[in-house]
């Protein structure tokens, strides 16, 4: 890997990509501390793979600046290429041939000695849970070891950067978590990982800070603590033991905790959202109203005070909640040349070349 300056890994200002009147882009300001992981939080069509896409030279921006350890990534696109790889929402491997097969191909285009090659494909598909695998065309893997090869191919050459985009699309709850070991190992090691999601529990999971992104603007950033701290002190959920009593716990809880109260598809469970205003004092209103709940008669067989969620900090931010929309999916397939080798470059051949043997997680 190369020696990392000391400055952010990324930096954006103004950024701005349009394709024809759609402003996919608008304004993103960015700066990527190195050595985390980052998220951009959005959903599909919000601008996210946009920004990867010219942060990773694949497209030209139109308007603004972004540098990647320090290198402008138009007049110093090829210093950038050598720090960073990237791993697109598709699989990108031939699917005719094996695990170890692309691994290896791979390896001898990033300019491998053939035994390096296959060694170093060898090791990266034991450490990936592959090895069994390795053997069987790509054709013949499930969703989650598709995922799990494409990252291995990612770092053959151990990037500076990494730029994961929506790498668990799709994939079943064990899938994912194998994938989310893996992005924490190649953390472990030194790189830099922006990840784009649309799933709220990734970001959660993995990002020390998150960006969220919304019609091309970014329009919250921080850390998970920040973002959820700013649109509330947190959600009150109890559970009476008997149902006819709700209508009753729903008035009290109203009045004892100053803001509305959402009934649950469950008789005996209630919800309460607390406002921003309320967080310094938010155990001392939970604890009022319990009083107060029990004053009244109202027996509780459960009750808790927790953070906002993700779900509920994307839903007051925007207005919607995160998953697909309608239109174009963040600039994919618009055939345009941007001559850094076309708009369906998945990056593979993006990475600095390292010592053969290397193993990066």
């Amino acid at each position: 890997m190369s020696t990392q300056s000391s400055g952010p890994a990324i930096e954006t200002a103004g950024l701005v990509k349009t394709f024809g009147v759609t402003r996919a882009v608008d304004g993103v300001d960015l700066v990527v501390p190195a050595g985390t992981v980052y998220g951009l939080l959005g959903p599909n069509g919000a601008g996210k793979t946009t920004v990867v896409r010219m942060l990773a030279t694949l497209l030209r921006p139109d308007g603004g600046e972004a540098h990647v350890f320090g290198h402008d990534v138009v007049h110093a696109a090829d210093e950038v290429r050598g720090r960073v790889s990237l791993t697109g929402q598709y699989a990108s491997l031939d699917e005719d041939l094996t695990g170890t097969e692309n691994l290896v191909l791979l390896g001898r285009l990033l300019g491998h000695r053939k035994k390096a090659a296959r060694d170093r494909a060898a090791r990266l598909l034991d450490a990936f849970g592959l090895t069994e695998a390795a053997a069987k065309q790509v054709k013949h893997y499930s969703g989650g070891m598709r995922r799990r090869i494409d990252i291995a191919a990612s770092i053959l050459n151990t990037p500076d950067l990494l730029f994961l985009d929506e790498p668990t699309n799709g994939l079943d709850p064990r899938s994912r978590s194998q994938v989310w070991d893996i992005v924490r190992a190649v953390v472990a090691r030194g790189t830099t990982v922006l990840l784009t999601t649309q799933y709220l529990d990734e970001a959660d999971q993995l990002a020390s800070r998150i960006a969220v992104i919304d019609k091309g603007k970014v329009i919250a950033e921080g850390t998970k603590g920040e973002l959820k701290a700013s649109v509330g002190a947190g959600s009150v959920h109890l559970r009476l033991r008997d149902a006819r009593q709700r209508p009753d716990a729903e008035r009290v809880l109203r009045t004892a905790l100053l803001t509305e109260v959402q009934p649950e598809p469950d008789p005996v469970a209630l919800t309460a959202r607390l406002s921003a205003t309320a967080s310094a004092g938010a155990a001392d209103l939970a604890v009022r109203a319990l009083g107060e709940l029990a004053r009244t008669g109202i027996t509780v067989d459960s009750f808790s005070l927790g953070q906002p969620s993700l779900d509920e900090v994307f839903l007051a931010l925007t207005g919607h909640a995160t998953g697909p929309v309608q239109g174009r999916d963040d600039g994919q397939g618009d055939g345009r040349d941007d001559g850094h080798g076309g708009s369906r470059d998945t990056g593979r051949g993006i990475g600095p070349d390292t010592k053969e043997g290397e193993v990066p997680a």
